[in-house]
């Protein structure tokens, strides 16, 4: 069995704290969009969501999760 496109693209919304400029957002759009399998990140700081396209079978929502950790932010 092949998979021509890969897996079904999903979308996650997660709740970040500390996020207040835009030096916050573009860490996270970079650090997310060097992510193997995510496919569009969307930074909203007043809304403090982050919400990524990504393909379910090459990245989890966990690892998305540890990424935004990683750059210095909570999320929920």
């Amino acid at each position: 069995m092949s998979h021509c496109c890969g897996g079904a693209p999903k979308t996650v919304e997660l709740t970040v704290e500390g996020m207040s400029c835009g030096h916050c957002k573009a860490s996270i759009e970079k650090a997310l969009s060097a992510v193997p399998g995510v496919s569009g990140v969307e930074v909203d700081l007043s809304a403090k969501k982050v919400k990524a396209s990504y393909d379910s079978e090459k990245v989890t929502v966990d690892v998305l999760k540890k990424i935004i950790r990683d750059q210095g932010y909570e999320v929920a």
